[in-house]
Protein backbone atom coordinates (compact mmCIF):
# COMPACT_ATOMS: atom_id res chain seq x y z
CA UNK A 1 0.00 0.00 0.00
CA UNK A 2 1.25 3.46 -0.91
CA UNK A 3 -0.61 6.19 0.99
CA UNK A 4 -1.74 9.13 -1.14
CA UNK A 5 -0.83 7.41 -4.42
CA UNK A 6 -2.69 8.86 -7.42
CA UNK A 7 -2.88 12.04 -9.45
CA UNK A 8 -3.38 15.46 -7.87
CA UNK A 9 -3.32 19.03 -9.06
CA UNK A 10 -2.04 22.02 -7.07
CA UNK A 11 -4.84 24.57 -6.91
CA UNK A 12 -4.13 28.07 -8.16
CA UNK A 13 -5.03 30.71 -5.58
CA UNK A 14 -7.34 33.32 -7.12
CA UNK A 15 -7.40 36.88 -5.84
CA UNK A 16 -10.11 39.53 -5.97
CA UNK A 17 -9.66 42.92 -7.68
CA UNK A 18 -8.30 44.39 -4.42
CA UNK A 19 -5.73 41.59 -4.14
CA UNK A 20 -7.32 39.60 -1.33
CA UNK A 21 -8.10 35.88 -1.36
CA UNK A 22 -11.02 35.11 -3.69
CA UNK A 23 -12.83 32.52 -1.56
CA UNK A 24 -15.79 32.23 -3.91
CA UNK A 25 -13.54 31.69 -6.93
CA UNK A 26 -11.47 29.10 -5.06
CA UNK A 27 -14.62 27.21 -4.06
CA UNK A 28 -15.93 27.27 -7.64
CA UNK A 29 -12.64 25.83 -8.95
CA UNK A 30 -12.67 23.05 -6.33
CA UNK A 31 -16.26 22.12 -7.17
CA UNK A 32 -15.33 21.82 -10.84
CA UNK A 33 -12.28 19.64 -10.08
CA UNK A 34 -14.49 17.31 -8.06
CA UNK A 35 -16.20 16.40 -11.35
CA UNK A 36 -12.85 15.18 -12.77
CA UNK A 37 -11.12 11.81 -12.11
CA UNK A 38 -8.32 13.46 -10.09
CA UNK A 39 -7.48 11.56 -6.89
CA UNK A 40 -7.37 14.71 -4.78
CA UNK A 41 -6.21 18.31 -4.56
CA UNK A 42 -3.27 20.26 -3.18
CA UNK A 43 -3.83 23.66 -1.63
CA UNK A 44 -0.88 26.03 -1.10
CA UNK A 45 1.59 24.37 -3.43
CA UNK A 46 4.18 26.35 -5.39
CA UNK A 47 1.52 26.88 -8.06
CA UNK A 48 -0.83 28.16 -5.35
CA UNK A 49 1.57 31.05 -4.72
CA UNK A 50 2.07 29.72 -1.20
CA UNK A 51 5.18 31.83 -0.48
CA UNK A 52 3.16 34.95 -1.37
CA UNK A 53 0.40 34.35 1.19
CA UNK A 54 0.24 35.54 4.79
CA UNK A 55 -0.33 32.81 7.37
CA UNK A 56 -3.93 33.86 7.99
CA UNK A 57 -4.65 33.76 4.23
CA UNK A 58 -2.99 30.35 3.94
CA UNK A 59 -5.12 28.98 6.77
CA UNK A 60 -8.25 30.46 5.23
CA UNK A 61 -7.44 28.85 1.87
CA UNK A 62 -7.17 25.42 3.51
CA UNK A 63 -10.49 25.94 5.30
CA UNK A 64 -12.26 27.07 2.12
CA UNK A 65 -10.99 24.11 0.08
CA UNK A 66 -11.76 21.56 2.79
CA UNK A 67 -15.31 22.91 3.15
CA UNK A 68 -15.88 22.34 -0.57
CA UNK A 69 -14.41 18.81 -0.65
CA UNK A 70 -16.00 15.58 0.52
CA UNK A 71 -13.97 13.67 3.09
CA UNK A 72 -13.39 10.86 0.61
CA UNK A 73 -11.19 13.05 -1.63
CA UNK A 74 -7.75 13.61 -0.09
CA UNK A 75 -6.62 17.18 0.53
CA UNK A 76 -2.90 17.86 0.80
CA UNK A 77 -1.80 21.22 2.18
CA UNK A 78 1.55 22.92 1.57
CA UNK A 79 2.99 23.97 4.93
CA UNK A 80 6.72 24.44 4.33
CA UNK A 81 8.31 27.35 6.16
CA UNK A 82 11.95 28.33 6.59
CA UNK A 83 12.18 27.33 10.25
CA UNK A 84 11.39 23.97 11.80
CA UNK A 85 9.33 25.75 14.47
CA UNK A 86 7.13 27.63 11.97
CA UNK A 87 6.65 24.48 9.88
CA UNK A 88 5.48 22.52 12.94
CA UNK A 89 3.00 25.30 13.75
CA UNK A 90 1.73 25.42 10.15
CA UNK A 91 1.24 21.64 10.17
CA UNK A 92 -0.86 21.80 13.32
CA UNK A 93 -3.06 24.52 11.88
CA UNK A 94 -3.47 22.63 8.58
CA UNK A 95 -4.42 19.45 10.44
CA UNK A 96 -6.95 21.34 12.56
CA UNK A 97 -8.46 22.76 9.35
CA UNK A 98 -8.94 19.29 7.86
CA UNK A 99 -5.87 18.60 5.70
CA UNK A 100 -5.35 14.85 5.25
CA UNK A 101 -1.60 15.25 4.88
CA UNK A 102 0.95 18.06 4.65
CA UNK A 103 3.38 18.72 1.81
CA UNK A 104 6.54 20.24 3.30
CA UNK A 105 9.02 21.88 0.96
CA UNK A 106 12.70 22.01 1.82
CA UNK A 107 13.87 25.09 3.71
CA UNK A 108 16.22 26.91 1.38
CA UNK A 109 17.30 30.38 2.48
CA UNK A 110 20.58 29.22 4.09
CA UNK A 111 21.51 27.06 1.10
CA UNK A 112 25.08 26.27 2.10
CA UNK A 113 23.93 24.84 5.43
CA UNK A 114 21.09 22.74 3.98
CA UNK A 115 22.99 19.45 4.16
CA UNK A 116 21.46 15.98 4.27
CA UNK A 117 22.04 16.02 8.04
CA UNK A 118 20.16 19.32 8.39
CA UNK A 119 17.27 18.10 6.26
CA UNK A 120 16.99 14.78 8.12
CA UNK A 121 16.91 16.58 11.47
CA UNK A 122 14.38 19.17 10.24
CA UNK A 123 11.98 16.64 8.74
CA UNK A 124 12.30 14.24 11.68
CA UNK A 125 11.35 16.96 14.15
CA UNK A 126 8.52 18.13 11.86
CA UNK A 127 7.13 14.61 11.41
CA UNK A 128 7.45 13.75 15.12
CA UNK A 129 5.09 16.61 15.92
CA UNK A 130 2.73 16.57 12.93
CA UNK A 131 -0.82 15.37 13.68
CA UNK A 132 -1.18 14.20 10.03
CA UNK A 133 1.16 12.33 7.65
CA UNK A 134 4.03 14.28 6.08
CA UNK A 135 5.03 14.30 2.41
CA UNK A 136 8.45 15.72 1.63
CA UNK A 137 8.64 18.22 -1.22
CA UNK A 138 11.77 18.67 -3.33
CA UNK A 139 11.51 21.54 -5.84
CA UNK A 140 15.03 22.65 -6.73
CA UNK A 141 13.82 24.89 -9.58
CA UNK A 142 12.44 27.27 -6.91
CA UNK A 143 14.51 26.50 -3.82
CA UNK A 144 17.98 25.95 -5.28
CA UNK A 145 18.55 23.06 -2.85
CA UNK A 146 18.23 19.33 -3.48
CA UNK A 147 17.07 16.55 -1.17
CA UNK A 148 19.48 13.72 -1.92
CA UNK A 149 18.67 9.98 -2.01
CA UNK A 150 20.66 9.54 1.24
CA UNK A 151 18.07 11.74 2.96
CA UNK A 152 15.20 9.73 1.46
CA UNK A 153 16.75 6.46 2.65
CA UNK A 154 16.80 7.82 6.20
CA UNK A 155 13.51 9.75 6.24
CA UNK A 156 11.39 7.07 4.58
CA UNK A 157 11.89 4.95 7.71
CA UNK A 158 9.96 7.51 9.81
CA UNK A 159 6.43 6.19 10.46
CA UNK A 160 4.85 9.62 9.87
CA UNK A 161 6.78 10.47 6.66
CA UNK A 162 4.76 8.69 3.98
CA UNK A 163 6.17 10.00 0.71
CA UNK A 164 7.71 12.73 -1.41
CA UNK A 165 6.78 14.98 -4.28
CA UNK A 166 9.88 15.12 -6.49
CA UNK A 167 9.67 17.98 -8.98
CA UNK A 168 13.17 17.63 -10.41
CA UNK A 169 13.41 16.06 -13.86
CA UNK A 170 16.53 14.06 -12.94
CA UNK A 171 15.38 10.50 -13.61
CA UNK A 172 18.57 8.99 -12.16
CA UNK A 173 17.77 10.62 -8.81
CA UNK A 174 14.11 9.63 -9.18
CA UNK A 175 15.12 6.01 -9.64
CA UNK A 176 17.42 6.24 -6.62
CA UNK A 177 14.53 7.53 -4.50
CA UNK A 178 12.41 4.56 -5.54
CA UNK A 179 15.15 2.00 -4.93
CA UNK A 180 16.39 3.39 -1.61
CA UNK A 181 13.08 4.30 0.05
CA UNK A 182 11.50 1.97 2.58
CA UNK A 183 8.68 -0.33 1.46
CA UNK A 184 5.38 1.56 1.17
CA UNK A 185 6.95 5.02 0.78
CA UNK A 186 5.05 6.96 -1.91
CA UNK A 187 7.06 8.75 -4.60
CA UNK A 188 5.05 11.29 -6.62
CA UNK A 189 6.26 13.00 -9.79
CA UNK A 190 6.03 16.78 -9.86
CA UNK A 191 6.99 17.65 -13.42
CA UNK A 192 4.57 17.33 -16.33
CA UNK A 193 7.48 17.26 -18.78
CA UNK A 194 8.84 14.00 -17.32
CA UNK A 195 5.54 12.57 -16.06
CA UNK A 196 5.56 9.44 -18.22
CA UNK A 197 9.25 8.79 -17.54
CA UNK A 198 8.67 8.94 -13.79
CA UNK A 199 5.66 6.63 -13.99
CA UNK A 200 7.60 4.16 -16.15
CA UNK A 201 10.31 4.07 -13.45
CA UNK A 202 7.65 3.21 -10.87
CA UNK A 203 6.28 6.50 -9.51
CA UNK A 204 3.09 6.01 -7.54
CA UNK A 205 1.37 9.07 -9.03
CA UNK A 206 1.96 12.77 -9.47
CA UNK A 207 1.13 16.30 -8.39
CA UNK A 208 0.99 18.28 -11.63
CA UNK A 209 0.11 21.87 -12.49
CA UNK A 210 -0.97 20.64 -15.94
CA UNK A 211 -3.33 18.26 -14.13
CA UNK A 212 -5.45 21.29 -13.33
CA UNK A 213 -5.74 22.08 -17.04
CA UNK A 214 -5.89 18.58 -18.57
CA UNK A 215 -7.02 16.32 -15.71
CA UNK A 216 -8.49 13.57 -17.87
CA UNK A 217 -5.38 13.24 -20.01
CA UNK A 218 -3.12 13.17 -16.94
CA UNK A 219 -5.24 10.47 -15.31
CA UNK A 220 -5.37 8.49 -18.57
CA UNK A 221 -1.56 8.42 -18.73
CA UNK A 222 -1.41 7.19 -15.13
CA UNK A 223 -3.99 4.46 -15.79
CA UNK A 224 -2.30 3.37 -19.03
CA UNK A 225 1.06 2.91 -17.29
CA UNK A 226 -0.63 1.09 -14.38
CA UNK A 227 -2.21 -1.28 -16.93
CA UNK A 228 1.07 -1.82 -18.78
CA UNK A 229 -0.07 0.05 -21.90
CA UNK A 230 3.24 1.87 -22.26
CA UNK A 231 3.09 2.76 -25.95
CA UNK A 232 -0.33 4.33 -25.46
CA UNK A 233 0.87 6.25 -22.41
CA UNK A 234 3.93 7.46 -24.29
CA UNK A 235 1.79 8.76 -27.15
CA UNK A 236 -0.42 10.64 -24.67
CA UNK A 237 2.66 12.11 -22.97
CA UNK A 238 3.85 13.50 -26.33
CA UNK A 239 0.49 15.28 -26.66
CA UNK A 240 0.62 16.60 -23.10
CA UNK A 241 4.24 17.77 -23.08
CA UNK A 242 3.90 21.14 -24.92
CA UNK A 243 1.06 22.27 -22.63
CA UNK A 244 2.89 20.98 -19.55
CA UNK A 245 5.91 23.09 -20.50
CA UNK A 246 3.81 26.22 -21.07
CA UNK A 247 2.05 26.08 -17.68
CA UNK A 248 5.19 24.77 -15.99
CA UNK A 249 8.77 25.84 -16.58
CA UNK A 250 8.06 28.31 -19.41
CA UNK A 251 5.48 30.59 -17.80
CA UNK A 252 4.88 29.19 -14.31
CA UNK A 253 2.02 30.48 -12.19
CA UNK A 254 1.04 33.28 -14.62
CA UNK A 255 0.81 30.68 -17.42
CA UNK A 256 -1.26 28.32 -15.30
CA UNK A 257 -3.65 31.12 -14.32
CA UNK A 258 -3.97 32.21 -17.96
CA UNK A 259 -4.84 28.64 -18.96
CA UNK A 260 -7.46 28.45 -16.21
CA UNK A 261 -9.01 31.73 -17.38
CA UNK A 262 -9.23 30.39 -20.94
CA UNK A 263 -10.99 27.24 -19.67
CA UNK A 264 -13.54 29.18 -17.64
CA UNK A 265 -12.01 28.56 -14.22
CA UNK A 266 -11.22 31.47 -11.91
CA UNK A 267 -7.54 32.16 -12.58
CA UNK A 268 -6.96 35.88 -12.60
CA UNK A 269 -3.78 37.82 -12.00
CA UNK A 270 -0.96 36.47 -9.87
CA UNK A 271 0.13 38.40 -6.79
CA UNK A 272 2.95 40.90 -7.41
CA UNK A 273 5.87 40.77 -7.93
CA UNK A 274 4.66 38.05 -10.34
CA UNK A 275 3.38 39.58 -13.58
CA UNK A 276 0.41 38.29 -15.59
CA UNK A 277 1.21 36.21 -18.67
CA UNK A 278 1.77 38.29 -21.80
CA UNK A 279 -0.23 38.09 -25.03
CA UNK A 280 2.26 35.77 -26.78
CA UNK A 281 2.20 33.31 -23.88
CA UNK A 282 -1.61 33.35 -23.78
CA UNK A 283 -1.76 32.72 -27.54
CA UNK A 284 0.63 29.75 -27.24
CA UNK A 285 -1.40 28.31 -24.35
CA UNK A 286 -4.67 28.79 -26.23
CA UNK A 287 -3.24 26.97 -29.24
CA UNK A 288 -2.26 23.96 -27.11
CA UNK A 289 -5.67 23.87 -25.40
CA UNK A 290 -7.33 23.81 -28.83
CA UNK A 291 -4.94 21.10 -30.05
CA UNK A 292 -5.92 18.92 -27.08
CA UNK A 293 -9.65 19.58 -27.67
CA UNK A 294 -9.91 21.30 -24.30
CA UNK A 295 -11.06 24.53 -25.94
CA UNK A 296 -13.15 25.28 -29.01
CA UNK A 297 -11.36 27.04 -31.82
CA UNK A 298 -9.07 26.65 -34.80
CA UNK A 299 -5.33 26.27 -34.24
CA UNK A 300 -3.18 29.02 -35.77
CA UNK A 301 -2.11 28.32 -39.34
CA UNK A 302 -5.27 26.34 -40.23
Amino acid sequence: MHPFAGVYTPLATPFTADGSLDERGLTANVERYLQTPLTGLVVLGSNGEAPQLDDDEADRAIAVVRAAMPRGRPLLAGTGRESTRATIAANRRAADLGADAVLVRTPAFYKGQMTTEAFVRHYTQVADRSPVPVLLYNVTIYTGVNLLPDAIAALSAHPNIVGIKETNSDMVQFGDYLSRAQEGFTVLAGSGATYYSALALGAHGAILAVGGVAPDLCMNIFTAVSDGRFAEARAMQHKLAPLARLVGTAHGVPGLKAALDLLGFVGGAPRPPLLPAGAAAIDAIREQLIALNLLEGTPAGH
